[in-house]
């Protein structure tokens, strides 16, 4: 039995602060209203990926779907951009369901703080010293001691951003994993990271911290001087993304792998 079409009446725009996403937000607007986002059925996102993301973080536990429109500088998470037939290629746009992940960061002093991440969960030194990074999945001592600028946990969505810049793999958007991918490694020198269950727990003691000072950066989110962070994806919220046919999330993922 084939699902109804979705129904995508109540729109509501937003839009970066660059003139280029603000008048194509007013030009939307004109032509099909525009309503509070807690009332809408769906929302549109103007911009790059950049403004893709703060979206995604201020609907997360909203449930809903958002779909973007690239009038931005990098837009790899966002539609092309067009004004005509906005609710027909909302109707037949394809659903792409993703999962943050959970920082739990400890500090030098004891406090706790939790963020989310869209993209990545990413540990790094704050000197010039490297830093030394002991890491455990499950609670199990995997690497003892990893020397190297940093090391980072990446999503699926997130593995062509920050994950990819350091050498770490391309992860399809539906396959159950995570990226622990590290960050200039010095030692041990042939580690290029691992992949891990979406379901895994992974924790990063620092070594040292007050000698060799590290941050941890959920997203946007910076916690500095941290002892140890613990990582894992929280599959109680789920966010809803919308692309056309053909230029779906996994679609663009594949791509990259094969360097278009």
């Amino acid at each position: 039995m084939a699902r109804p079409a979705p129904n995508y009446e109540r729109i509501a725009f937003v839009a970066s602060s660059s003139p280029e996403a603000s008048e194509a937000r007013e030009a939307l607007i004109r032509r099909y209203g525009n309503v509070d986002p807690d009332t809408a059925d769906v929302v549109v996102a103007l911009g790059g990926d950049g403004l893709m993301l703060q979206t995604l973080h201020r609907f997360m536990k909203a449930g809903k779907p958002i779909y973007g429109m690239h009038r931005g500088t990098v837009g790899f998470l966002m539609n092309e951009f067009s004004e005509d037939k906005l609710q027909e290629r909302l109707t037949a746009a394809q659903n792409a369901v993703i999962h943050p992940l959970l920082m739990c960061a400890r500090d030098v002093n004891g406090q706790q703080h939790e963020s989310y991440a869209i993209n990545e969960v990413s540990l790094y030194r704050q000197s010039y010293q490297a830093a030394r990074l002991r890491i455990l999945i499950d609670g199990k001592e995997r690497l003892p001691e990893l020397v190297a600028d940093g090391v980072l946990v990446s999503t699926p969505a997130g593995s062509t951003a920050y994950n990819l810049s350091a050498q770490g793999p391309i992860i399809p958007i539906d396959a159950p994993l995570l990226a622990l991918t590290p960050i200039s490694p010095f030692r041990p020198r042939r580690w290029r990271g691992a992949l891990l269950p979406n379901k895994a727990k992974v924790t990063v003691e620092v070594l040292e911290a007050d000698k060799r000072p590290c941050a941890a950066v959920a997203d946007h989110k910076e916690v500095c001087a941290v002892k140890s962070v613990d990582i894992g994806m929280d599959h109680d919220i789920s966010m809803h993304m919308l692309f056309d046919p053909g230029h779906s999330l996994d679609e663009r993922i594949l791509r990259e792998q094969f360097g278009y």
